[in-house]
């Protein structure tokens, strides 16, 4: 299905995910660790990467196959159905491996990068902290230089991965109060046995057995090869990590909101009421159409987000683009499963049907990587930047002057 928007390539990673997560994933797994009796499967990382599923968009140098977005997101939209934790998990070396890749050194890409992909080495991102989350330069977590090493001390919390993770992609402060907010941040790799405490794993609604956790680091010795950029670097550097954040979300979603509609359509073709099969009836099968419309409209943007991304379109139209995809995608998608369980009725909030996991899972995906308010924030503020710049080349029509009646003194702005 929609093979016209993807590369032969994509298709054939496409359909390598697919079978990966029909054959290679067991439903035991998933129950496990939404009971919280496992957290962080390693086993099923190192699988994705024998199979050659992670880093499909990094230099085959490193361990990548050189892809595009188009790629990535045809494989998350297939991973999006063993739900979010496995998505995360599946995506977490997208997103921190896009900090090596584009800012890394050769070195850390050796040590980093490489294992990675290679399924030897295991990733978490720290960015998020007790007193900020949205507030990225609010960041209280430090980094102190001591000789030619720096010192970090600090807390990050809701870090997936913190129980599994090897090292981490941890975010700190190394500017003072005269420093520019943007360039009072800088990045660090983090390895965790080198002091990094796991404090506290959290109870969740849904997203389980990722391992999520708060970190605690005191006085933790980074020695400088693990700096990522030039220190004040961290700002530039979070926002290009932010398209693999919120893109993998978008994907992600997509297909988790499409096991829901699947299982509640073929429901509606198999449960009577009345006499009929309740798909025979407007009101449940309306939900069905609608739900289908939203879906296409959210994989058309999320494909449009990518394409954008693979073409190199400007910074600023790349940002509103996966800012609406992300909203857009995720918002829509979470309408998509609450219709699939009202179709399904009451056996739908038990765990008869899986429906019940899927809308615990996808409450996160409007907060997480991003919330829906600050999507809002990036579209509109990029928006206005476009429409100024349109606006200076004066190269469009301007549909205000085709008004009826042309009285400027009405049009009063102050």
């Amino acid at each position: 299905m929609y093979d016209f928007l993807m590369s032969p390539k994509d298709i054939e990673i496409r359909d390598k995910t697919r079978k990966f997560v029909k054959e290679k994933v067991p439903s035991e797994l998933l129950k496990k660790m939404d009971a919280d009796e496992v957290q962080y499967p390693r086993e099923y990382v190192v699988n994705l990467a024998k199979e050659g599923l992670i880093g499909l968009r990094f230099d085959p140098k490193w361990g990548g196959q050189g892809l595009g977005w188009t790629a990535e997101v045809a494989a998350l939209e297939e991973i999006g159905p063993l739900g979010m934790s496995l998505g995360c998990l599946y995506s977490l070396p997208s997103i921190c491996g896009e900090a090596l890749s584009v800012f890394g050194n050769d070195d850390q890409k050796a040590r980093y990068l490489k294992p990675t992909l290679e399924g030897k080495k295991f990733t978490a991102e720290a960015l998020t902290e007790p007193r900020g989350g949205s507030d990225f330069f609010g960041a209280t977590t430090k980094a102190v230089k001591d000789g030619d090493d720096w010192l970090l001390t600090g807390q990050k919390r809701f870090v997936v991965g913190a129980e599994g993770a090897d090292y981490f992609i941890l975010y700190a402060r190394t500017g003072d109060a005269s420093t520019p907010s943007k360039d009072a941040i800088s990045l660090f790799i983090v390895d965790k046995d080198k002091g990094v405490e796991t404090k506290y794993l959290y109870k969740l609604l849904g997203t389980r057995g990722g391992g999520a956790g708060r970190l605690v680091l005191n006085n933790v010795r980074i020695p400088k090869e693990n700096v990522i950029g030039k220190i004040g670097d961290g700002g530039k550097i979070f926002y290009q990590m932010m398209i693999p954040e919120r893109m993998t979300s978008a994907a992600g979603i997509i297909g988790g909101a499409r096991a829901a509609l699947d299982v509640a359509a073929e429901y509606s073709t198999k449960r009577k009421q009345f006499g009929k099969h309740i798909m025979e009836y407007q009101g449940v099968s309306f939900k069905i159409a609608d739900s289908i419309m939203l879906l296409d409209a959210a994989r058309a943007l999320v494909y449009m987000a990518a394409r954008a991304i693979d073409t190199r379109q400007p910074a600023s139209m790349c940002r509103r683009l996966v800012s609406e995809a992300k909203r857009f995608a995720t918002e829509k998608s979470w309408e998509i499963i609450n219709m699939a369980m009202q179709v399904v009725g009451g056996i739908g909030y038990t765990q008869i049907y899986p429906i019940e996991k899927i809308l615990r899972d996808a409450r996160l995906s409007m907060i997480w990587t991003g919330t829906s308010e600050i999507m809002n924030l990036i579209i509109q503020h990029e928006f206005y930047r476009e429409l100024g710049e349109r606006k200076a080349r004066k190269d469009e029509r301007n549909a205000e002057l085709d008004a009826n009646e042309i009285a400027d003194d009405e049009k009063v702005y102050e």
